[in-house]
């Protein structure tokens, strides 16, 4: 292995691999696409559910069905997958990296009660790095929100998180040397990182997972650790679903920037009741010359949408989607439209030549952001694309097919989050 690289010398970038893609753990060369995709949009509904236990939000009826064992509901978060490695010497963990929450983790050994996992188990005994934290110290007081105690003897601090669906996992927090394998093919040591090593873990966490790299705002997370070693910024450039290159980018620090032509801004707005998240405000959304007024949940302040990198479809309440899906399906010409062969997208068109869709463009406070067809529509086969919009009363998220081959920046001193316009394959 090559010299580590210090994150303090200026900026670095990871590879994201989709989860559905044929680079991950995850991915089922059996299951047939339209499976596939549907399976994603049922996972946006899970993460729903799970960001509406987090933020507290009641409803009278379920969006979702924990016992569906197609939803991979709410504990499996996030559909982008970063290889880490934890320890000295390093120890290689495929985990996923999501947006929508903060805690670093993974099993450890011993398991006193954890879920099936294909790879081996981080064992930090066979790491001189790893360090237990005390109760007292400023890592302990970090993790408040993740439910941190005190062990027995009250000589370590422990932690506790709780999803949607009943999955938990709990054990001891801990600093450790977190690796992350950058784009240069230098890897980048992290000393010190705050993770928590689970040795409770249980519920329905998939067995091809080892973990989870919380990206969120709040003090815990890789982004708020790595502070102002990276400025407070950080990137990504997602590839669309069908692309021939699989691999997606996130960037950190000086490589994070976002500028030149094209960028447009828009508030990033916080919630120090709800730190975890990434709110924005969505003022109106327009399909041609239809422009549509968007309210939004009043969740975040001002704030009235989530942008999350683990969400796969946008998700708005049912009077906008029903005004939004007409107005979309009286614009299209030519093309036929067709059913979704799972029953799951309710506007689906076949794909071919004649099929022109009409210009969308999502207005953010200060940032008119205009769509692409792959931003707007998601290819279901090489027979169905399926409108990439989906009604939900709790909470609204702006996804990642919506996302899709925009630069994506966060600058969390600024409080803004930046759009440009990029081939995200050439990242």
């Amino acid at each position: 292995m090559s010299a580590f690289v210090d994150a303090q010398s200026g900026g670095f970038s990871i590879n994201l691999v989709h989860r559905d893609s044929e680079g991950s753990p995850f991915y089922n060369p059996k299951e047939m696409p339209a499976r596939r995709v549907g399976n994603a949009g049922r996972r946006s509904i899970g993460r729903v559910h799970r960001f509406s236990h987090m933020l507290h939000l009641n409803s009278s009826r379920s969006i979702s069905d924990p016992s569906d064992p197609d939803a991979q509901l709410t504990a499996n978060n996030g559909e982008y997958l970063v290889n880490i490695s934890l320890g000295t010497p390093p120890f290689p963990i495929v985990a996923i990296a999501d947006t929508g929450s903060d805690i670093i983790w993974t099993q450890c050994k011993p398991c006193t009660d954890c879920y099936k996992q294909d790879a081996p188990l981080f064992d930090p005994k066979s790491s001189s790095s790893y360090r237990t934290v005390s109760c007292s110290s400023n890592a302990c007081n970090s993790l408040q929100s993740e439910g941190s105690s005190c062990s027995s003897d009250g000589s370590v601090c422990e932690y506790q998180v709780s999803y949607g669906d009943q999955s938990h996992t709990q054990g001891d927090v801990a600093a450790e040397t977190l690796t992350l394998e950058s784009k240069t093919g230098n890897p980048v040591a992290l000393p010190k990182t705050v993770i928590g090593c689970g040795h409770d873990n249980a519920g329905t966490f998939s067995p091809k997972g080892s973990g989870i790299v919380g990206l969120g705002g709040g003090p815990a997370s890789l982004v708020s650790q790595l502070g102002s070693s990276i400025g407070g910024k950080f990137s990504y450039c997602m590839v669309p679903y069908a692309a021939a290159k699989p691999t997606s980018t996130m960037n950190f620090g000086t490589n994070a920037v976002v500028s030149g032509n094209g960028v447009l801004s828009t508030p990033l707005i916080s919630d120090p009741s709800q730190p975890t998240f990434y709110f924005l405000q969505l003022e109106a959304v327009s399909v041609g010359s239809k422009k549509i007024a968007f309210q939004g949940s009043s969740i975040g302040g001002s704030g009235n949408i989530i942008i999350d990198s683990g969400t796969t479809l946008t998700l708005v309440p049912t009077d906008f989607f029903s005004q939004l899906s007409d107005a979309v399906e009286t614009q299209v010409t030519g093309g036929t439209k067709t059913s979704d062969p799972e029953g799951f997208f309710s506007l689906c068109y076949v794909p071919d030549s004649s099929l022109k869709l009409p210009p969308v463009t999502a207005h953010f406070k200060g940032a008119d952001v205009v769509l692409t067809s792959d931003n707007i529509f998601i290819q279901v086969n090489d027979k169905v694309v399926c409108l990439a919009f989906y009604a939900n009363d709790q909470l609204s998220i702006y996804g990642n097919v919506a996302q899709q081959n925009f630069l994506i920046g966060y600058d969390l001193p600024k409080q803004t989050l930046s759009f440009k316009p990029t081939d995200c394959t050439n990242t």
